[in-house]
């Protein structure tokens, strides 16, 4: 009886004692990229699950998760119409989660915004909301109502797994009437191109089609840890490009389609924000030719947690590497490359393997080398 009894106050207890501490982030774990010119870049994952509708875990767990993860911002989004837990967790104001998550946070970094889950048949199937303030105000028997009043709001509002198989048993997302009258009233703003572990060359396309911003999220219901064997693997995120590290900042960004995926080490998004992100990520830090030879040896530093693999589309060849390269995360390479002559600068054109642009589409761009004179 008294491990029963000290288990049950160290679990009542644990949030207030993560509000106080705010553990350092693992670096075997932590997502990081860089900024990019003009915006910061936030790591969010704005779509998790608690037991205050059908997750597993206390809705601290999940801002405990996301501080040894790194991210900037988490949205945990119960579903308002489906409750498996009421009977042992009855909670008539649907705002518990969030203010549980947000007091664990308190006096941290990290950003909780407020979100619920719009959950209906297809169409128009599963929802987010967030930037919400009231997700008592989205029970309601009409689904356009749930929308409208989140709308209202100011929610910012983004199709969940929209090929997920109990609604598309193809596994393709499609476009039915419902969603595109709520694309043209304002009413669906973003699209999950990634949701849990599966990525939708088709959603992305309706993304690109109708003008919506570019989500990915973990949808985690148990623990990060075990469903994506951290550290050997990583959550999918969105990365979101902010003018300022501010729920204000995020929420704009989002609305403005400043958006980015991270997903099985495969960025998605639109070129405007993966080259400079891909830029920022990718730095000469040394070029100079070996010895009298017309071999350029050139150190690369990658600052980002994505490997980035680029195929050659230069005419030059190289030493060592062949025509798909490899910048791994966090650490430098050397490149040395048969220029044929001498020169002071090398421009090396790249198609980049695991940035998606658009389906099937990779992001095209090039390392500009200066090389060091040596005087």
């Amino acid at each position: 009886m008294r491990v029963i009894i000290f288990l049950w106050a160290a679990f009542c207890i644990a949030p207030d004692l993560i509000a106080q501490h705010q553990h350092p982030h693992d670096h075997d774990r932590t997502i990081d990229f860089p900024d990019i010119p003009g915006y910061y870049s936030l790591v969010c994952d704005l779509h998790m699950h608690s037991v205050f509708s059908d997750g597993a875990v206390w809705p601290h767990i999940r801002v405990e998760e996301a501080l040894k993860d790194g991210l900037d911002c988490i949205a945990i989004t119960e579903h308002i119409e489906y409750q498996p837990h009421k009977a042992d967790i009855p909670h008539p104001d649907r705002r518990r989660a969030f203010e549980i998550a947000s007091r664990a946070a308190a006096n941290t970094d990290l950003i909780v915004i407020h979100g619920s889950e719009i959950t209906r048949r297809m169409p128009p199937g599963h929802s987010n909301a967030i930037f919400i303030t009231d997700p008592n105000k989205l029970i309601t028997d009409d689904a356009l109502d749930a929308y409208s009043e989140a709308k209202n709001q100011g929610g910012f509002i983004f199709w969940n797994h929209p090929d997920w198989t109990a609604h598309r048993k193809d596994g393709v997302a499609q476009l039915d009437q419902m969603h595109i009258d709520l694309i043209r009233d304002g009413l669906l703003n973003g699209i999950e191109v990634v949701n849990t572990k599966g990525y939708s060359a088709e959603a992305f396309q309706i993304a690109l089609d109708n003008d919506l911003t570019i989500i990915g999220t973990s949808d985690i219901h148990g623990l990060i840890d075990w469903d994506y064997d951290v550290p050997h693997g990583h959550r999918p995120v969105t990365i979101v490009f902010s003018s300022d590290r501010t729920e204000d900042g995020i929420k704009t960004a989002l609305f403005e389609g400043r958006t980015a995926v991270w997903h099985k080490n495969f960025l998605v998004g639109l070129p405007e924000y993966t080259e400079p992100l891909f830029q920022s990520s990718i730095k000469i830090v040394g070029a100079e030719y070996v010895g009298d030879t017309s071999v350029l040896s050139v150190q690369i530093r990658n600052h980002s947690d994505a490997e980035f693999l680029a195929r050659n589309l230069s005419e030059y060849s190289f030493q060592e590497d062949h025509e798909i390269l490899s910048f791994s995360a966090g650490s430098d390479t050397e490149l040395r490359i048969k220029t044929g002559t001498r020169l002071g600068n090398v421009v090396l054109p790249l198609e980049v393997l695991n940035i998606v642009v658009a389906p099937r589409t990779y992001l095209q761009s090039e390392l500009n080398i200066v090389v060091n004179s040596g005087e």
